[in-house]
Parts: C-alpha cells; structure tokens; sequence
C-alpha cells in the first residue's frame, strides 16, 4: 500500500454538450476568463511516478485516491517511463498506463495458441498487466505511458497546465501530441467532435476529452470538491449501444434486503466486454420501459463501465412476449415482500434470509469496509454454504478450523495462512472501517468516517441519541434514524460485543486533536493560497475541524486568498468571520 501525500482526485463525467457548455459557466461565474488544455482521456490506469534528485524511485497507481498499490518494480519496465530526468530535480508526475491496440492483438494472438483466456479489451490487459507479480511478465507486454500532470506546479514556477506539459517533456517525459491549448467554450466543443470522429483510427483507446482549466490560479480559486477537482471536467463519448434478447428476468436480494430485477440477456459484446446479464434497478425502470421477456434491447455501458438497458425495440415484437411482473415473495426465503414509503424498491425483512446474509459477509469482507484481502464473493458464498461463516463474527472464528479448511479442495496450507493472516490483520482497522462494515443502511465510508472522528470509540457511539446523531454536520435526519435504528437492535449490539471480545479494535485511529480553535467548527476555503490547499484541509481536519466546499449560516471561518470572488462576498453578507492565509498559519501554529 502507497498513501498519496496529495490526493489522486477522479474527474467528474459530463456527457453532452450541453453540460459542457454548464462547466464554463460554472467557471465564469466565478470571475474567471477561461482557457482550456483539452486532452485524450486515455483508457488505461492511472499511475503516479517519484523521481528523487532526477532519479526514479517509486511508482503507484491511484487506488481510492488517497491509498494505492506499489507497481515499482514493473513500472520500471515501462520503455517510456525514464528512469534519469533530463534535470535533476525531485518531483512527482502523474498519467495513465496503457496497452495499444496492436500490442493487444499480438498479445491476444499468443495466449489463444497457449490455449490461455485472452483480454477483452486494451484496459484490462494493461491493468492486469501492470499488477503481475513477476515483473519480467509486464515488461514483455509492451506497456506505454502518457504523462499528464505535475500535483503541486506551483513549486515548480509553474503558471499554468500547457507549461505543466511542457516541463514534463523537458524532463524527458514522453506526453501526448493531440494535447491543445484552447481560447473559448467554442474550441473546446470543435476539439471534442474533431477527436471522436478519429477515435477509432487512434493506436490506442480513448473513451472521452479531459477539459482543464488553463490558469494554474484559477484552478486553486476554483477549488476541489470531495471526489472531483471543480476546474477540470471529462467528457464522455456516447456509448456504442449494442442489441440482443432478454432471455429471462431474475431477482436477487442485497445485504439490506432490497430486491432487484436483473436481466438476462442472449450474451453480447458491448465496447470489448461481453455482457449476458445487467441490473433492472426496480420496478418503476422496467414499467417505464415496458420490458418484456422475449423483447430485443440496446445495452451500453453508463460511463463506458457499467452495462445497462436504454431501449426495447418494440416494433421487432412478434406478440410472443412475456410482461413484466414483480414478484411479491422473496425469492430465496419466500418471505413477503414490503415498499418502503417514499421508495420504489422492495425489501426482504426477513433479518435470517441467505441471501441477505451472504451479500453483508461480502461487504464486511470489501476493500472499503474491513479489506480482509482474499475473501470474494465465491469464496464467501461457499465458506456460507459450507456452514464456516454464517455471520459477521464467524470470519474471526475461522483460526480454530484451519487444518479443516486446508483439506477444502481448491485450497491449501498457503491459500488458507493468506486468508487468516489477513482476518488477523482486519482487527486493527480504525473504527470508521467497521462503521462501514456493519452494513447499517445509507451509511456510506464518508458517513462512516464522520461518525467515527465525532465519537471517537464505538461505546460512544452506541450511547448516542438520535437527536444528537441528527445534529451532526453531514448525516441529517434520515441517517440519523437509520443508525439510531441500528445500535437500538440488541442483535446488533449482541454481535458488536461479540467483537470487541474477539480483539477488534473499537477506537479511531486517525490523528484527530481536541483544540480550542478547531475542534467542532466548520471552514470554507476561497481564493488562491500559496500552499497547497489539500494540505490545509489535512490539518484542519487533523485538528478536530472540518471543511466545506459552501458558505452557510453554520460556516465559523471563510479561509481567503487573492481574488476569493462569491464565496467572500457571502461570508461578508452572512456576518463569518474572515481568516486570512497568515492568519491560518498562525493558528496551525500553535498546536506545532
């Protein structure tokens, strides 16, 4: 594991042009004059390089954006990476690692004569690639490499994006030739349609345009939200729909007992993956289609990822078709069915349903949650169906059976040591990977991880009220009563107990402070600093605060820099009191 000292940020997605065209404004309304470096979105890996002294030292790529995977060793293999800059300067860059689409089919070639799975697509073959543990097998895959951003440019005297690009190729790096530096919201429009119709004669694939804003001082006035930096947007081509039969419609039942329609489909290659099957989401999706058994659809790929049915082909009907009915019985327990007020999914209440409890061993086991490595979905659903793990805390009884489970076929001494030691190693997560773990409904990581810096231990949390957990800043009403709900069930707190007694950890673990000039109080960042503005949002957040993206009547303190535009101009209006950069040092100061 590598921690990103800066955040490796994702971009957000538009996918029109009117939504390009709602980025700018965006921008302008901020004071801003835009230009724009327009860039291929490369479809590969991200990946973040050190150079020390001009000298290669490590590599990662993006993981969740804060923690990724060391890929040191078969970076170095990468023929484009350099391993000596051209100056010797100590620095970090980022870009994305890719496979063309001829080495992809030389590839494909060479595995089918060893009788050996191919890749679907250029992607895949260069994720899987760049993760193989013997670095002589990525090196003889060919692997490439743009590189498009430096993180901090401004210790660089960097002013802007394209000189950010052009340092990089005096460094020796190699960057891509279609980057172009543009005037308008007009250019930008004219750049997206010349690339999407050369998509297709490009040696490698692309799957949309990054959009940044030019002005490095405009990038910070513009600011970053939680996931997505607010100055840079990517634009999405438009998904190749692709057509073929609904079989069947099947139901399946998730770790809160929502049941979903999934269709199943006569098997079809959509963008490189061959997809037979794609969630229905509810009932209200499939009415609103009119889906039936038998009819031809169109699949495509949501943000080129993720498959999903956007039409029916009605008029291929031949009156053989069979409509949709939702079902009113679970479908693995039988039991009956309820809609929640105010929602279109049904659920399965039933708290001992298989399914359900499969589907939550899966999510306590997931990297977001307990990250106990090596425990999929397969494995999980056969260690249920064998009776080893029948509810949360059986992963932590799993010690006492080992020499039982080496005998599991498909297994072995090796496989089942990987396996314990890592549920060893889950019981000194931080407190927020529990919370997460649980599965208490609408409490996602973020969620997860407000509650755990407020409550700092898990008996804190467990004393709650709801109106205490209603008042905290980014949980609100219906969080609040679900995880009241939650710690107000004796067989959640049965099984809470339970581990504690097993040694997990019950406390959180990050670095968070009690101080008088932080603790409980909300900051807004604006304008341009001269540090970089991750770094006082870590601090602040160390130190008991936190940090919005909005100016409210609960913001204490509005942080500005040079030119702050409209979020000064409320703080102003609203009475906040205004903390200049010095100011904010000073007050880092005294907690040094």
């Amino acid at each position: 594991k590598v921690t990103h000292k800066i955040p490796m940020m994702s971009l957000s997605d538009v996918f029109s042009e009117s939504e390009v065209i709602a980025f700018n404004e965006r921008i302008e309304k901020e004071g801003i004059h835009p230009q724009y470096m327009c860039e291929l979105k490369i479809d590969g890996l991200s990946v973040s390089i050190k150079y020390e002294n001009g000298l290669f030292i490590s590599a990662a790529t993006r993981g969740d954006g804060t923690v990724g995977e060391d890929i040191t060793n078969n970076v170095k293999t990468i023929k484009t990476v350099p391993l000596r800059l051209n100056k010797p300067v100590t620095i970090e860059v980022r870009g994305e690692i890719f496979m063309s689409k001829k080495t992809l089919e030389k590839l494909n070639s060479e595995r089918e004569r060893n009788g050996e799975s191919t890749f679907k697509n250029c992607r895949n073959a260069a994720a899987g690639s760049i993760r193989q543990l013997d670095s002589s097998i990525a090196s003889k895959r060919n692997l490439e490499v743009f590189m498009y951003h430096i993180p901090n440019p401004e210790d660089f005297n960097l002013k802007s994006q394209s000189e950010a690009i052009s340092f990089m190729e005096e460094l020796g790096f190699r960057v891509n030739p279609n980057n172009k530096l543009v005037k308008n919201i007009d250019e930008v429009i004219k750049y997206i349609e010349e690339k999407g119709n050369i998509r297709d004669s490009l040696p490698y694939d692309i799957d949309g345009v990054v959009i940044k804003l030019n002005d490095i001082a405009s990038q910070l006035k513009m600011g970053n939200t939680i996931r997505y930096p607010k100055w840079a947007t990517a634009y999405k081509f438009p998904a190749t729909i692709s057509y073929t039969k609904l079989l069947d419609i099947k139901f399946t039942v998730g770790r809160t007992g929502q049941v979903t329609p999934n269709a199943i489909l006569e098997p079809v290659m959509v963008m490189g993956s061959v997809i037979s099957k794609t969630t229905l989401h509810n009932e209200d999706f499939v009415n609103a289609l009119d889906l039936r058994i038998g009819d031809v659809v169109g699949i495509k790929k949501a943000g080129d990822v993720i498959p999903e049915v956007v039409e029916v082909l009605k008029e291929r009907r031949s009156g053989l078709e069979i409509p949709f009915k939702m079902i009113d019985k679970c479908p693995i327990c039988s039991s009956q069915l309820i809609k929640r007020e105010n929602e279109s999914a049904y659920y399965c209440v039933n708290p001992h349903c298989p399914a359900r409890k499969i589907e939550e061993l899966i999510h306590f086991a997931s990297r977001d949650a307990m990250n106990i490595t090596g425990f999929g979905e397969r494995i999980i659903e056969d260690f249920y169906n064998f009776g080893y793990i029948k509810k949360i805390s059986d992963f932590y009884h799993l010690d006492k059976i080992a020499d039982e489970l080496k005998e599991l076929e498909g297994f072995g001494s090796k496989s089942i040591n990987n396996l314990l030691n890592e549920i060893a190693e889950s019981k000194h997560n931080s407190l927020e990977k529990l919370i997460f773990g649980l599965g208490i409904r609408h409490v996602g990581k973020k969620t997860a991880k407000i509650l755990a810096i407020k409550y700092k231990t898990m008996d804190n949390l467990l004393n709650a009220s709801h109106e205490e957990l209603e008042a905290i800043f980014d949980v609100g009403e219906i969080i609040a009563k679900s995880v009241y709900e939650y710690i107000s069930n004796s067989l959640n707190l049965t099984l809470i107990n339970e581990l504690k007694e097993l040694g997990l950890n019950m406390e959180y673990l990050g670095e968070i402070k009690e101080t008088e000039d932080f603790s409980n109080k909300t900051f807004v960042i604006t304008g341009t600093l001269s540090v970089d503005r991750n770094s006082i949002r870590e601090r602040i957040e160390n130190l008991g605060g936190r940090v919005s993206e909005s100016v409210s009547k609960k913001t204490n303190y509005v942080i500005c820099g040079d030119k702050p535009g409209s979020k000064y101009d409320k703080a102003l209006n609203l009475g906040i009191p205004i903390l200049r950069e010095d100011d904010i040092i000073e007050l880092f100061s005294k907690y040094e």
